[in-house]
Formats: structure tokens, C-alpha cells, sequence
């Protein structure tokens, strides 16, 4: 195991502790205050705690080796893990606010509303150091399980807020509207983050390519060697924390072979240095001096 995997699931190990610790706290004392926008919001870190699993069975599995069955790595359980984490995160905020909803009917008065204010600045100050470590780290190793989860907690802190604000104005002022409508607002939020990350893991599943900025780059370093006549046919895709490119580069047709394939390596070696992770297949071309490339026409034997 490499030192960039050992800090990934110490990470995500990291966050599943204070998830645990999170969901626990803000449940008990939302149930024992009676206040559906607190409920709601230990609803939402159940989703997070659940993520924080997924997340972390997933770096662990897209860490694995290349095996016969996957010839390129398990990069792809990350991206699958998003998927599972978008769609818990938005059927969650749709039952959130079918719950909020009812409650305009049936509004309750909850008391020791106080316990709820300390456990939702608890729950703030937990969140915002936890979800900043996350995504530094994601940054670091290229995580996009982890960067899932990171954004999770971020939008947690957000929520927390509102709610607090919310149990506040209760507290104060005596809303008991402000229940469901902070329900419906942490729903909401809720909502957006899971239709961004349904969007994103769609992306990645469907082999999408790499950024132009990204792409542009690869040109670049290509283009650097002045033995190179030029490129064409790159293709580039991601599979988790895995890049993958494969790109078509021409020299003149008398270069040796060696010096062809020491360009090569070099090409490889510069583009993982610069970017990371990366699967790189080069295909030489040689060329004439008019610049088309020189192919030359088989015939299959009976």
C-alpha cells in the first residue's frame, strides 16, 4: 500500500468516527426535544455516516490491483460508490420534506429546544474541520469518494446553521413555523448537493473525457519534444482516481527505433509527473516529408 492510500483511509476512517459520534447526538436529543428540523438534520448526517462508509469501502476496493476481471484497476467503485451516495442523498431530502409537510398540520411545541442550540454548534465546529481535512486530502490523492464525502460535511456545516437559527427563532421568539420551513430548507439544500453528484458520478461512469484545460496540458508536454512532428486521436477518460489516455504521436519516417521509444517513455514519464495517476498508450506513427502519415497495406492469409 502506497503512503497516498494509507492517508485515504485514514481519512475516511476519520470521518466515519465523527459521523458515528454526530448522528448519535443529534438524534437523541431531536427526538427527546421533539423538533422535526433537528430530526431532519440527524437524517441528513445519517446519510453522511452512510456515505462515509461507502466512501470507505470504496478506497479501499479502488486501491486494489489490476486482476484478470479488472484489467485496468478498480478506479470505477469510486465513482460507482458517488453514484450511490447521490442517489441515498436525494431520496433522503425527498422524505424529508414529505415529513415537513405534514407537520404545517400538526405543529408541535417542542421544549428544551437549548440542548438542541448546543448540539447543532457542536455538530458546526465538528463538520467544518473534518469536511476541510477531506478535501484536502481528496486534492491530494485525486479521491473522488472522498471529495464526495468532504462535500457532504460542507454542506452539513451550511445546514446546521439554518437549523440552529431556526431552534433559535423557536426558542425565542416562539415560530413553531420555523420548524418544518428549516426542514424544507435543509431538504432543499440537501437536494441540490445530491442532483450535482448524480450528475458528476454520470460523467465519470460514462467514460467522459478529461478537461480541455487538462487535455491542453497533455498537448503541451507532448509537443515539447522537438523530435515530435505532431499528435492526433487523444483520447483521455478517468476511472476514480485512475486517468487514462491513449494518443496517436508522428516522427519522421527514418528516426530509429530507439530514439522513438526513449520520446516515448519520456512522454509517459513527464505526463505522470505533472498529473498524477495516469495510464498512457502511445502509438508512433512515421511520417514522410510532406507530413502524411506512411501505412502500409496487409492482406490477411486464408
Amino acid at each position: 500500500m502506497t503512503e497516498m492510500d494509507a492517508l485515504k483511509k485514514q481519512t475516511a476512517w476519520m470521518s466515519i468516527v465523527s459521523n458515528t459520534v454526530l448522528v448519535i447526538l443529534k438524534l437523541a436529543v431531536g427526538l427527546y426535544v421533539g423538533a422535526l428540523s433537528l430530526i431532519s438534520e440527524a437524517i441528513h448526517s445519517g446519510v453522511d455516516l452512510i456515505a462515509a462508509f461507502i466512501a470507505f469501502w470504496a478506497v479501499r476496493k479502488a486501491v486494489a490491483p489490476p486482476d484478470k476481471e479488472h484489467d485496468y484497476g478498480h478506479g470505477k467503485f469510486e465513482n460507482l460508490s458517488s453514484a450511490v451516495e447521490a442517489l441515498l442523498i436525494v431520496g433522503t431530502a425527498i422524505f424529508i420534506i414529505y415529513e415537513a409537510v405534514h407537520k404545517f398540520d400538526t405543529p408541535l411545541d417542542p421544549e428544551f429546544l437549548q440542548y438542541g442550540i448546543y448540539i447543532m454548534i457542536i455538530s458546526i465546529v465538528v463538520n467544518f474541520f473534518v469536511s476541510r481535512r477531506l478535501i484536502a486530502v481528496a486534492k491530494k490523492t485525486d479521491s473522488q469518494a472522498l471529495e464526495a464525502d468532504g462535500l457532504h460535511l460542507q454542506s452539513d456545516v451550511w445546514t446546521s446553521v439554518g437549523v440552529m437559527v431556526g431552534l433559535v427563532g423557536m426558542k425565542v421568539f416562539g415560530f413553531l413555523w420555523l420548524d418544518p420551513v428549516i426542514a424544507i430548507v435543509v431538504a432543499l439544500i440537501i437536494f441540490r448537493a445530491g442532483y450535482k453528484m448524480v450528475v458528476e458520478s454520470a460523467r465519470e461512469l460514462t467514460d467522459s473525457s478529461l478537461s480541455p484545460e487538462e487535455e491542453k496540458i497533455i498537448g503541451e508536454i507532448i509537443m515539447e519534444h522537438k523530435d515530435l512532428i505532431g499528435y492526433h486521436h487523444l483520447r483521455t477518460r478517468k476511472s476514480g482516481s485512475y486517468k487514462l489516455l491513449d494518443v496517436h504521436v508522428t516522427f519522421e519516417k527514418d528516426m530509429p527505433l530507439y530514439k522513438v521509444h526513449d520520446i516515448c517513455d519520456d512522454i509517459e514519464h513527464k505526463i505522470r509527473q505533472k498529473m498524477g495517476n495516469f495510464d498512457v498508450t502511445i502509438h508512433p506513427e512515421p511520417v514522410d516529408k510532406n507530413g502524411v502519415v506512411i501505412k502500409k497495406n496487409y492482406v490477411e492469409a486464408n
